[in-house]
């Protein structure tokens, strides 16, 4: 088959109904590229000898050398199956968690999904991911098994082993499926009894609730992995061969005389056939007999791998040949690769792309199938629900459904990614092979100009002889680019070395060359008829040296056509309308409004308008459309709705991602679900200073490019590059030196992000003694322990029990903070609702504010769930009534740690207002003096756990309970004359044992008030001078407690073989990591290694462990908690059995001392570190003899 011509791709754009939108996901090596070419070569783009080695939709070089897929390429191709004609957009994505946000950029453009899992390793991480990336955004999924002849040459099954062993891997794929299926049912059915419990209903009593009756109700036939659903593939796409139980149905039912829908139930399952009755029985495995599958299918895949590869039998390979009517041709059958002559065979026998497009083609969607819930998932983002849309939104919906291309269809588009492309692949630049009309028009108008010249040269020799005299020889030259008529004879010019000693020198100027005999005054006796002819005479000599330089004649380029190597191109898909080139369309930000839009700009307006501004909307105009083709691009003048596309012309307009619509009520789609998140920071700077704007120029290029990266400034001015892990680190320097910067960089050491924390105070020391029945005795270092515990001074206090009394410089307030350490499940809950706290503060500003707001149900309802879960998980004395007394998150206000309200009287609007309405809790909060003051506690509180006193990290885990504020009435009226005796004076409930220490510090504090009235204002204003006391006492308070550093922590889970188990084991240990579990996979040699290792230790590991197990490891690195380092930053031995077993300097290594001071040091921060303690030895200098 030959490739597809452009114009019968233009015509299968019209029909949406035979439009498959599909991506191929896996995990890493488990065969999705050469699969991606198997189904190309069908389509005759590649040759099929090719396929799975050029990987055709790789086209990085980065990718080839590899061997991995860094990037989402998408390609069309044309299927014919029967009457039908299919056209498939097939995309391909990375199978490596470094690049999993490409993954999601191709999910969400796609109908259904193609997932691969290798025949040998099973389901691996990578492979559960993708599945619930697939479940996330309601695509369908196909199965294909790949690698089956791994089972044959390398594990040496037989085949019925190798039944039993596919059927455990649709085992492992559908218990996947299954949970995502089973968590669904079980929110839904929470979800009714909820619905119910409002509505009034009596449910209270004894009532027992079976949650497994909405699992029985519901249908999940169409959901699980079965090859006689004909969902499932078995292939080896590198030998070429795949099939599915309805290919061989057809076979043998017109073989055995069976019904094909008899087959279809029978060949997968405990079936055997009766050779005696020719019937199909059941309990094969019962009897002792061979499934149906095995002897009808394997064996003849087994027997046919046994005569090529195994035995390489002649006489047995013709027989087969004959048998399946198969013509290979001579060279392949006398190959010396047996491989060669099986892929020969396979490829005719039973084609891969055969099997795979004919399975996609009748089970997987079309854009007209797409279903309500997924369009409604689409339309509603944050906290709104669809049905709060505005009706013309909700209009839009039909719109989705119908997929329409006419003219009163709204264009609605959606932009996943922006990829960037050299110019010189677009297909403007491309050269366009010629007809022989345009060769003939081309060849004549050369001969013209060739005569033309020709007669020019002939005139002005004529004019030049006749006005030189005898003797003189002049000859006149023309300094310009002449373009020979044979240019690819001529590589070769010459290029004159040369000085100018006078005048101005420019390009096509004519001068004189002057020969070794010339004359001037011959020459000056005829100026007057050589000024007459327009010519002007300048000095200039040339030095004719015995070098010649021989160099390539080319053009300078200015420096903006050499900036603009690149061009970003929008990778897209069309959900409703006909795209047509240089059409304009409104560009929705993600917190765009459509009531919002709808109201402000009055109706019928369209992107062609002069549109006011309105909050994140913009308009722009789509260039260039393209048809992306794998490496290459087609322009297109119009593309019809259901297809995927590029756009050009979007590179000033949208960053990463954003929904195009030519109607104003359209809302901005839902963002794209990451499963991984960025860790990994560096520094970049460029090696030469003047090559800074450059940088800053490649760093922006470089953001827009990729889905996942993150460029960041930081305070010190520093241009940070954030990453998903190694790999994908080096893939965008590579692309900051090459591609978008274009410039040497320098890189500093990965960035490695830490957390302070804060623990229960320990209750055995460093060597697992009771710390009760200890003394202390008398250390060197505890002197520099002193002064963290029981300060005091005139404007702070700290007493025993870690309660921090801090007062403002001008002597007007007071604040009384304690550290509190959360428990590890609330700082784990806080941190996986991150997402959800920022919109619950949305909410509380948007109610503060007055503003009315339709807030989704399911948003209320988690919002309510976090609470239960946070009062079920703050139990005990001093968490009582803790979560209503919430007064903030932090860091910015969505962080993991909490500011509490513990003072007594004060009674502010609540953080959970929007689950008990808005007037009520109002209300019931009366009017403080204090309030006026209360953002000013916050964003105290919000920098203190931006920036720890330990290394300047952000802090995690920590409640800081604000226990005692007073405030003077100067701080309200602002001026020194309004003093007054009364303070506003609100105090704690618990009341510590230093009570009576603390009111008489207050007292002391009020007297120097008086007196200091005066000098108030000295310190600027009482809202500042609190914001920084705050944070102040947050510091001092968290210091009062055993501080903690906590370290990003990565799982790594490793296959490896037996005999490489132990090396794997070494640099794990090597590294600081701790393996969790271990399990070997059935009917393998391969060991499954779990594993946690510190981010920090990370570098280099994957390197390390495949040099030490000669690559028959490889692990895979996902980030996955934050882990509290045990060891003590500051540790020194304080009781006499430490003294004794670590000695007075206790100098052996500690771990959280050392990331400590590395970043301290990264910073700039002071690092207490001593070079040389004492010189007991002197080093010699003399050579050993």
């Amino acid at each position: 088959m030959g490739a597809t011509s452009l114009d019968k791709i233009k015509t299968l754009q019209r029909n949406p109904a035979n439009i498959r939108n599909l991506c191929i996901l896996a995990h890493v090596d488990h065969g999705k590229t050469t699969l991606a070419d198997c189904l190309v070569a069908s389509d005759g783009i590649i040759s099929s000898r090719l396929a799975g080695k050029l990987r055709y939709l790789d086209s990085r070089e980065d990718e080839q050398i590899r061997g991995i897929t860094m990037k989402s390429s998408a390609i069309s191709l044309h299927y014919s199956t029967g009457d039908q004609e299919y056209l498939l957009n097939l995309i391909d994505s990375p199978g490596h968690v470094d690049f999993s946000s490409e993954v999601s950029t191709a999910v969400r453009l796609c109908d259904g999904a193609i997932v691969i899992v290798d025949a040998v390793e099973g389901v691996c991480p990578q492979t559960q991911v993708v599945l619930r990336q697939a479940w996330l955004e309601n695509i369908r999924p196909v199965l294909v098994i790949n690698k089956i002849d791994r089972l044959i040459v390398e594990l040496k099954l037989t085949s019925l082993e190798a039944y039993t062993h596919l059927q455990k891997i649709l085992e492992q794929v559908n218990a996947v499926t299954g949970a995502l299926f089973t968590s669904k049912v079980l929110e839904e059915r929470a979800e009714k009894v909820k619905e119910e419990v409002d509505k009034g209903k009596d449910l209270s009593g004894d009532q027992v609730y079976d949650w497994s009756t909405g699992l029985e109700e519901a249908d999940d036939s169409h959901l699980y992995f079965s090859p006689d659903q004909g969902n499932v593939v078995f292939a080896s796409a590198i030998d070429g061969w795949g099939f599915s139980i309805q290919h061989f149905a057809c076979i043998y039912s017109q073989r055995m005389g069976i019904r094909s829908e008899v087959l279809l139930k029978t060949l997968w399952g405990d079936f055997y056939l009766n050779a005696k009755t020719k019937r199909i029985m059941k309990g094969a495995q019962a009897k002792g007999k061979k499934p149906l599958f095995v002897q009808l299918v394997l064996d003849n895949i087994w027997t046919l791998y046994d005569a090529v590869v195994a035995r390489r039998d002649e006489e047995k390979v013709k027989k087969v040949l004959t048998s399946l009517g198969i013509t290979v041709m001579t060279r392949d059958l006398r190959h010396s690769d047996p491989k060669v002559l099986l892929h020969a065979i396979c490829s005719q026998w039973l084609p891969v792309s055969r099997a795979v497009l004919s399975m996609v083609c009748e089970k997987l969607p079309s854009p007209l199938e797409m279903t309500a819930e997924r369009v409604e998932k689409l339309m509603s983002i944050g906290t709104r629900r669809f049905d709060s849309l505005p009706e013309k939104t909700q209009e839009l919906k039909t719109a989705f459904l119908q997929c329409s291309s006419g003219t009163n269809a709204p264009v609605i588009i959606f932009v996943s990614k922006m990829f960037a492309v050299d110019t010189k692949a677009l297909p403007q630049k491309r050269h366009r092979p010629l007809n022989l009309e345009e060769i003939a028009q081309r060849r004549e108008v050369a001969r013209q100009r060739h005569a033309e010249k020709m007669t020019a040269g002939s005139l002005e020799g004529a004019l030049i002889s006749d006005r030189t005299p005898a003797g003189a020889k002049m000859i006149s030259l023309t300094l310009k680019d002449s373009k020979p008529e044979e240019e690819e004879e001529l590589k070769e010019v010459f290029i004159a070395f040369a000085r100018i000693y006078s005048g101005m020198v420019k390009k096509g100027q004519r001068v004189f060359v002057l020969g070794p005999k010339y004359d001037p005054a011959q020459g000056l006796s005829l100026s007057k008829n050589l000024a007459t002819s327009g010519l002007k005479l300048f000095v200039f000599c040339v030095l004719l040296s015995a070098k010649m330089i021989s160099l390539t004649l080319k053009d300078s380029k200015p420096e903006e056509e050499e900036e603009l190597k690149e061009v970003f191109i929008a990778f897209a898909r069309i959900y409703s309308g006909m795209v047509k080139k240089g059409q304009r369309v409104f560009v929705l930000g993600p917190k765009y409004d459509p009531a919002q839009g709808l109201s402000l700009l009055p109706g019928g307006c369209s992107a062609f308008d002069c549109v006011p501004e309105v909050p994140h909307l913009s308009c722009c105009t789509m260039e260039n459309l393209y048809l992306l083709m794998g490496r290459e691009l087609e322009e297109l003048e119009e593309i019809p709705a259901g297809n995927v596309l590029g756009i050009g012309g979007l590179e000033e307009c949208v960053l990463k991602t954003a929904t195009l619509s030519a109607s104003l009520a359209c809302p901005p789609f839902s963002p794209l679900n990451f499963e991984a998140a960025p860790i990994v920071r560096v520094a970049v700077e460029p090696k030469h200073p003047n090559d800074m704007p450059k940088l800053v120029r490649g760093m922006r290029l470089l953001n827009q490019a990729d889905p996942c990266a993150q460029v960041l400034i930081q305070e010190t001015g520093e241009h940070v590059l954030v990453t998903a892990g190694e790999v994908h680190l080096q893939r965008c320097l590579d692309d900051l030196r090459e591609r978008f910067a274009n410039i040497q960089i320098s890189v500093s050491k990965p960035i490695i992000p830490f957390r302070e924390t804060v623990v229960q105070p320990p209750k055995v020391d460093m060597v697992n003694e009771e710390l009760s029945k200890q003394q202390k005795v008398a250390v060197i270092h505890q002197v520099r322990e002193e002064p963290s515990h029981y300060r005091s001074s005139e404007s702070q206090h700290v007493d025993h029990d870690g309660l921090v009394t801090l007062t403002t410089p001008n002597r007007l307030s007071t604040v009384c903070v304690r550290a509190i350490p959360l428990p590890q499940e609330v700082t784990v809950l806080l941190e996986k609702s991150s997402e959800l706290i920022r919109t619950l503060e949305l909410i509380n500003l948007s109610l503060r504010e007055g503003k009315t707001m339709d807030i989704n149900l399911r948003t209320l309802e988690a919002i309510a769930e976090l609470k239960e879960h946070l009062e079920i998980l703050l139990q005990g004395r001093k968490w009582r009534n803790a979560v209503e007394r919430i007064w903030a998150f932090g860091p910015r206000r969505y962080g993991p740690n909490i500011l509490l309200n513990s003072i007594k009287d004060y009674n502010r609007v609540s953080m959970w207002q929007c689950l008990k309405g808005r007037h009520s809790e109002s209300a019931g909060a009366p009017a403080s003096p204090l309030r006026d003051f209360d953002n000013s506690i916050v964003s105290g509180f919000q920098l203190a756990t931006l920036s720890g006193p330990m290394c300047e990290e952000p802090l995690m885990g920590v409640c800081f309970s604000v226990e005692r504020w007073d405030v003077q009435s100067l701080a309200f009226s602002q001026h020194p004359h309004a003093l007054k005796e009364d303070s506003v004076s609100h105090e704690a409930f618990g009341v510590s044992s230093h009570e009576n220490c603390v009111d008489l510090t207050a007292e002391r504090d009020l007297t120097e008030r008086r007196t200091d009235a005066s000098s108030a204002y000295c310190y600027g204003p009482v809202s500042g001078q609190l914001i920084a006391s705050m944070k102040e006492a947050c510091r001092q308070a968290f210091q009062a407690q055993p501080q903690r550093l906590m370290a990003a922590m990565y799982t790594c889970e490793i296959m490896a073989t037996a005999e490489v188990l132990g090396r794997v084991y070494g640099v794990l240990g090597k590294r600081e990591g701790r393996v969790l579990h271990e399990e070997m996979k059935e009917g393998t040699d391969m060991f499954i290694i779990t594993a946690v290792l510190p981010v920090a230790e990370s570098f280099g590991f994957a390197d390390e462990i495949r040099k030490r197990t000669s690559g028959l490891a490889s692990p895979q690195l996902v980030f996955s908690h934050w882990e509290v380092i045990s060891s003590d930053p500051y540790w020194v031995p304080t009781t006499e059995e430490e003294y004794l077993h670590f000695g007075a300097k206790a100098d052996s290594v500690n771990q959280a001392l050392k990331y400590v001071n590395a970043v301290r040091r990264r910073k700039g921060l002071y690092v207490e570190e001593k070079l040389v303690e004492h010189a007991e030895k002197q080093r010699t200098l003399s050579k050993n003899k």
